[in-house]
């Protein structure tokens, strides 16, 4: 009687996580009023704004010239680029150089810290920002020219602290893991940051991220032992209640790649989950005003483990109510969670349909076959990198593990005749 009353107590707790998980995905598609609050709002030509864009690089040759020359064709007319580079890192710090010889809004600023990460980077660079607003890219970024523009606008009729912009892994045509890693990345920042931002309670991006340079200066920067500094900074600057603007169009995002290998995907998830960890344990998401944003913060900073678990018992839950003998009314409640999971494949499957519409992708059935044979694995492997960021963490290792970039977003892929 007792693990029958415990089975259906997971089960149900598994199926209200799963299904809370789902609406606030699907935020953005609710309405078409509230699809269309997501985006930018179109610039009106004038410029108040000046932008001092970082761009940490470390091991990042193979493409950093790349995005600094992107973000130079920018229509904005006031920025720098401030690439910043390690001191034991000679062939990136060629690269950069080579850039601010040719022209003079790249700067190059140089990290001299022993131990090398991307907030203690930026940190060092934040002395050196002239600009109103500090803007953050990594190193193998497409960013589109009128982006900064919009920016502009956007702080101007919002009176935003922050605004955060859209960033879109594009190369789902890679591997089976990188159209699931695509496709994560399309739902989280085209609507569930919107959500958050509505809620006064957000992660920041790691990258297209704008702060006001003061705010950002008297937040004292990013915390230099972080793995997520990005989701670190947005909680603290969530609990003093900063004002977060998130914008989302296709045509504005910041194009990237997904890791090249399962092992680099593997460590990337394990450096996010553990970061989040560290920034639950801080507690600064204690001082929310509200208890609906503390708890948010709390379910949102946990949601990389609760997916893990979620991962593992739901195949559980199926065996249990197919082999063991369990009343009918346990076997049912049992089988409520993969019914969630179920009809979060259906949206998942209209999510990538609308995905290559909108990045003028050609989808083929081929792709929707791997994103359904592919999800039961690609649990198994965010249930890894779960499991591996805690015994990192009572290990006390917090050593930064790079993912290394070949530019794989930059490489034609298959196309519709529709607007990239």
């Amino acid at each position: 009687m007792l693990t029958s009353v415990v089975i259906a107590a997971v089960s149900l707790a598994l199926f209200w996580m799963a299904a809370f998980t789902l609406w606030w995905q699907m935020h953005a598609w609710r309405t078409p009023e509230v699809l269309a609050s997501t985006r930018f709002s179109r610039p009106d030509g004038d410029e108040h704004v000046s932008f001092s864009l970082l761009v940490p690089a470390r091991h990042e040759q193979a493409v950093l010239d790349h995005t600094i020359q992107r973000l130079l064709t920018s229509t904005h007319t006031d920025f720098e680029i401030i690439v910043i580079v390690g001191h034991d890192d000679p062939e990136t710090t060629a690269v950069a150089e080579r850039a601010a010889d040719r022209d003079p809004r790249v700067r190059v600023v140089v990290d001299t810290h022993e131990k090398k990460n991307k907030p203690k980077a930026m940190n060092t660079a934040l002395p050196h920002c002239r600009g109103d607003v500090v803007g953050v890219f990594d190193a193998e970024d497409q960013v589109h020219p009128a982006l900064l523009a919009h920016v502009d606008h956007a702080f101007r009729t919002t009176g935003a602290d922050v605004v955060q912009g859209g960033v879109q892994l594009i190369n789902f045509h890679s591997s089976w893991y990188s159209l699931r890693n695509c496709l994560e990345y399309f739902f989280w920042f085209r609507s569930r940051l919107h959500l958050h931002a509505q809620k006064g309670f957000i992660p920041l991006g790691g990258n297209t991220v704008f702060v006001r340079t003061d705010v950002l200066r008297a937040a004292d920067g990013w915390d230099p032992d972080c793995l997520a500094e990005d989701c670190d900074l947005g909680v603290r600057l969530s609990s003093t209640g900063k004002k977060v603007v998130v914008a989302y169009d296709s045509d504005m995002v910041t194009r990237e790649e997904t890791p090249g290998t399962l092992v680099s995907l593997l460590k990337q998830r394990t450096r996010w989950n553990q970061g989040f960890l560290q920034v639950y344990r801080k507690k600064d998401w204690r001082q929310l005003p509200t208890f609906t944003q503390r708890l948010l913060a709390r379910y949102t900073l946990m949601t990389p483990f609760l997916q893990a678990f979620t991962g593992v018992i739901i195949p559980l839950n199926v065996a249990v109510a197919l082999f063991l003998d369990v009343p009918v009314g346990i076997a049912f409640v049992t089988f409520l969670p993969a019914v969630t999971a179920l009809v979060t494949f259906v949206f998942e499957v209209v999510g990538l349909h609308d995905f290559g519409k909108q990045y003028g992708l050609r989808v083929r059935f081929t792709h929707y076959v791997k994103l359904i044979v592919g999800g039961p694995f690609y649990q198994v492997l965010l249930a890894g990198a779960a499991v591996r960021a805690v015994w990192r963490e009572q290990r006390g290792r917090d050593e930064w593990e790079l993912t290394s970039h070949v530019g794989a977003h930059l490489v034609p892929v298959d196309r519709e005749d529709v607007p990239a």
